[in-house]
């Protein structure tokens, strides 16, 4: 991808340390691209990481995410957005884990990651942790990511209600994050509507989202204080960066106990996926195709009628056919072999998985090449020496 320096998306990022004194641990990155030379879709990348453990250890570990993360994704393609979010996640994740054990003062640091990739209007999600993403749309709100939490596994699994949720003592226990021994599983799925199960949510990657629609990214020292229809409602009258203040000091004003960050950006007009390019390489082979078989036509009605040239000396030499008043004319069927056309496949396995990986090509709207092209981006292994 070819990086820009102005995004073609209107993007609003802000982040405050709370009102407890404590460091601010969030940090966030914001980056334009566009796919290639020929290719000039617009591509956004939004990565926000929230630290945690130790004395500014989780500012460190949050640093390293957003610069791994980030990293990778700018010198890749942009063809396969979702196997290079893994990667870089799956990095950022082991450099953490080795800088925490290379200096005492860091050990038990981490950080959660929220990440968003727009390709044209084509959004891209991964996320570990609580760190969340919505989408606004008109005068609805929803919360897209799965917060990695205990309250959210308590809840999926029928240990407690909703209702209960609120003040618990184990809403900030999380369950996945980066720096840990072992390589977190990254989330790809993406709540778009209710009752979806967690292939629906992973078939969810690459959909379009709509002219006007808002993507907002934050930490949970926002989403612990401020509900979701108080986000929604806070871009109602106002630009968006009033409306980002606005959440930021209403969270504040409720103890603003953990450092707060929002980004968001909307969808303007005009941002759609590259035109698929038309290419005269179909017409040319059905033009070739349709003058060779003329030509085979042609060749064979000629020799039909004149003879097979190999058969010309054989003929010559037959000694002429003694005439008879009373001639039998006989005509044996010559005995060919007719080739055996039909193809016997093999039974198809069932090498159905419970949850699919979609993986999305985009270097242009339905005129990607095969994936067998591309090298996708190798994974780390699952755990570290």
């Amino acid at each position: 991808m070819i990086r820009e320096a102005n995004s073609r998306y209107p993007v609003t990022a802000l982040t405050h340390p709370g009102m407890t004194g404590k460091n601010n641990e969030d940090r966030f990155a914001v980056s334009a691209f566009h796919l290639s030379r020929r290719n000039h879709t617009p591509v956004l990348l939004a990565v926000l990481c929230d630290g945690i453990g130790g004395h500014k250890a989780g500012e460190v570990a949050a640093d390293l995410a957003v610069n791994h993360i980030s990293q990778v994704a700018a010198e890749s393609d942009g063809k396969f957005p979702l196997e290079t979010l893994e990667k870089g996640i799956q990095l950022a994740n082991q450099a953490i884990f080795q800088e925490a054990n290379s200096d005492n003062s860091k050990q038990g640091m981490g950080s959660t990651t929220a990440c968003v990739w727009l390709i044209g209007n084509k959004l891209f999600t991964a996320t570990v942790g609580d760190s969340r993403i919505y989408l606004i749309r008109g005068d609805r709100i929803r919360q897209l990511s799965i917060d990695h939490t205990w309250l959210q596994d308590a809840l999926d699994n029928g240990l407690i209600t909703p209702d209960q949720m609120e003040g618990h003592p184990n809403r900030h226990v999380i369950r996945r994050y980066l720096g840990a021994p072992q390589p977190p599983e990254v989330d790809f799925r993406m709540k778009l509507a209710n009752g979806e199960n967690n292939q629906q949510m992973l078939e969810n990657q690459g959909k379009s989202l709509n002219e006007g629609d808002r993507i907002l990214l934050c930490s949970d020292g926002l989403t612990d204080l401020v509900s979701d229809a108080e986000i929604m409602e806070a871009f109602t009258g106002v630009d968006e960066k009033k409306a980002v203040s606005n959440l930021i000091d209403l969270a504040n004003s409720r103890g603003g106990h953990d450092n707060i960050t929002i980004v968001t950006f909307t969808i303007p007009s005009g941002i759609k996926p590259a035109a698929k390019k038309k290419t005269m390489i179909p017409y040319g082979c059905a033009v070739a195709a349709i003058i060779l078989g003329i030509v085979v036509i042609a060749v064979s009605a000629y020799f039909l009628w004149k003879g097979l040239p190999w058969q010309k000396d054989n003929l010559l030499a037959t000694p002429p056919a003694l005439s008879t008043l009373n001639p039998i004319i006989t005509s044996a069927p010559q005995h060919s072999a007719t080739p055996d056309l039909s193809i016997t496949l093999p039974a198809a396995r069932n090498t159905s998985t419970p949850f699919t990986l979609p993986t999305r090509d985009l270097s242009g709207v339905d005129n990607y090449p095969a994936p067998n092209n591309n090298t996708n981006p190798a994974l780390t292994p699952s755990a570290y020496p």
